[in-house]
């Protein structure tokens, strides 16, 4: 399977400066974040407050008699609820507020990031993964989320609750105290990181693993035809079994290698739970703590604890999280090797006079494609390019339209060279009917609008008609609001090129390009296909790359190429006369389609 291979980020290699690339969209919403972390700082206060407010409940339940009874704990229960209540209320808020940051910025980068994808040069889009750049995509949106939210109101808030604990333990009590949170606190800490960089080698293998099968899902599914035709529905299950099970395997040891790390956590809790009760307990059989003291002792190590566990998952989470942050923002520092320039003009191009000028190129630099092409189609001419396969005619398509640049030599339209103009005016100035059609998962309506998304319908119905669609919809139950399925699986080749056709004539550039536009049409269709292109290109300038030679016979000039020269020109008439290259293909076609056509008997005189 050709692809890209995807550089894997090491855990412990992860730039933690891929956290300032989410400061700008913290900034978008600087309000919302100032008011979300004074309700962070009133949700801290509360929560601090609740084991003093436990303590004199408890002392006041222990010493209170008759009638006191009733009223003091009374005021201290509904005063523990409410510090409760804000303490849940000032996070909920929190949360509510900062909602809205990380799903702006999710959106924002999600953006970025498709945006980018179409900015890409052809020759990345022929070298990509699909499923797994999709998957790194996904993980990368869900990393923002999880970062923008833990980073600001648990890592830092977290560590700020502990030092306030330690200082409140060690004011109130003794030293002990606060020596076994920060010691357990460490201890926790450092396990932390050194398991967690022990285990990243498995979570990485498993999103490895994910990528490749989703990868191979998606290749399967996208060439579905493909796998009916040759019925390798098993050796294609048989495949992606193997990735799951890689999967499987990688996840397997990823999930046991996590139960060491959360059980290594445990057992530290545990133990500085265990020391400090033990201590607080001595110094209440010693009268030198009350029981309210040991309940408040109690609450704060829990209190502690329960964000210090959950600050473990943070980590690693977070660590998780900013590695495929960084694969999505490597991504996004992909420079497109097509690129305009910096003084780049929009295309004027009323006329549509196209020039070769020398023109060499190579997609390899021991293989060249095309070597001094140069010619020039005329306003509202039509030149037709033929010769064998690996000739080179498709590669002058993909130059004109500047997926890639020349080596040497210049292509201009209207006297403007292409590297001088936008690409967005360039390819806008063009309308291309591809050999191959690949069409969108919606109505037939909708997929004809695309070459000119503001068409009304009138005009979308008038360019069906053109492209003699007209008489094949008529048959369909929901007309043109048929769904053709996914890459328009749901047509035949033919059905899919007259759309392709109807799309350029609604687009009516300047400039029309056919790549083998009839290839997939019977004669019949062939012939009324071309007579509607040939009104149509009246008005414009076309350039058409032809394998079949009969379609190309009306042409103005004819360009023959061979092995990336070209080698006669002319129109169908001279180069006949020459008895060359193209007389010798003009035959071998003529022989080929005698040989497939039905002999057409002729009424006979009586």
């Amino acid at each position: 399977m050709r692809g890209r291979t995807h550089t894997q980020v090491k855990f412990s290699d992860v730039n933690w400066r891929t956290l300032t690339g989410l400061i700008p969209y913290l900034l978008e919403f600087r309000g919302r974040v100032v008011l979300a972390l004074l309700c962070l700082i009133g949700a801290k206060i509360a929560s601090v407050g609740l084991p003093f407010i436990l303590k004199a409940l408890v002392d006041g339940m222990d010493l209170a008699r008759g009638e006191a009874l009733a009223a003091l704990p009374l005021g201290l229960l509904l005063a523990y609820g409410a510090v409760r209540f804000a303490n849940v209320l000032f996070g909920e808020l929190r949360d509510t507020l900062f909602g809205r940051v990380t799903e702006r910025a999710m959106r924002r980068v999600g953006l970025k990031v498709f945006e980018h994808l179409h900015a890409l040069d052809l020759n990345f889009h022929l070298n990509r993964q699909t499923g797994g750049m999709s998957r790194d995509i996904e993980r990368g949106n869900a990393g923002i989320s999880f970062l923008m939210r833990f980073m600001v109101f648990n890592i830092g808030p977290t560590l700020l609750e502990v030092v306030l604990v330690m200082g409140l333990l060690w004011w109130n009590y003794h030293l002990g105290f606060a020596a076994i949170v920060a010691v357990a606190v460490i201890c926790y800490i450092a396990f932390s990181v050194f398991a967690t960089e022990w285990r990243t080698h498995y979570l990485r293998a498993m999103n490895v693993a994910e990528s490749q099968a989703s990868t191979r899902a998606i290749d399967s599914l996208l060439n579905f035809e493909t796998v009916k035709y040759f019925t390798n529905e098993a050796e294609e299950a048989r495949r992606y079994d193997l990735g799951l099970a890689e999967w499987e395997q990688a996840r397997r040891k990823n999930r046991l290698s996590l139960f060491a790390l959360n059980g290594g956590q445990a057992l530290i809790i545990a133990l500085a739970m265990t020391a400090a009760m033990t201590m607080a307990a001595a110094d209440v059989m010693a009268q030198r703590m009350t029981l309210g003291d040991f309940v408040l002792i109690n609450a704060f190590m829990i209190q502690v604890f329960m964000p210090l566990n959950f600050l473990g998952f943070v980590y690693r989470e977070m660590k998780g999280s900013m590695a495929n942050i960084e694969k999505m923002f490597k991504l996004l520092a992909v420079k497109p090797a097509i690129q305009d320039s910096e003084d780049a003009q929009a295309l004027q191009a009323p006329a549509g006079v196209i020039e070769f000028h020398q023109v060499a190129f190579r997609y390899q630099a021991e293989r060249p494609i095309l070597a001094q092409i140069s010619f020039r189609v005329q306003a509202k001419q039509k030149v037709a390019i033929v010769g064998g396969s690996g000739a080179g005619k498709s590669t002058l398509f993909k130059l004109l339209l500047r997926f890639y640049d020349v080596e040497a030599g210049a292509i201009t339209i209207d006297g403007q060279d292409l590297r001088d103009v936008t690409q967005t005016s360039l390819r806008r100035a063009i309308g291309v009917v591809p050999q191959d059609t690949v069409l969108f998962n919606t109505s037939l309506l909708e997929n004809v609008r695309y070459g000119d998304v503001t068409a009304s319908d009138d005009a979308v119905l008038e360019a069906i008609r053109l492209a003699h669609l007209d008489d094949f919809i008529a048959q369909l139950p929901e007309g043109v609001h048929t769904e053709v399925g996914e890459r328009g699986l749901k047509l035949s080749g033919g059905e899919k090129q007259r759309v392709a056709i109807a799309r350029a004539i609604l687009k009516r550039p300047p400039i029309m390009v056919f790549d083998e536009a009839t290839s997939s049409l019977d004669s019949r269709s062939e012939r009324s296909i071309l007579q509607a292109l040939a009104e149509i290109a009246q008005e414009q300038t076309t350039l058409v790359i032809a394998h079949r030679l009969s379609t190309v016979v009306d042409a103005d000039q004819i360009l023959v190429l061979d092995q990336g020269q070209i080698v006669e020109q002319g129109d169908h008439h001279t180069l006949l006369a020459l008895g060359g290259r193209y007389a010798e293909l003009w035959a071998l076609q003529q022989r080929q389609q005698r040989s497939v056509d039905p002999v057409e008997m002729e009424p006979s005189d009586q």
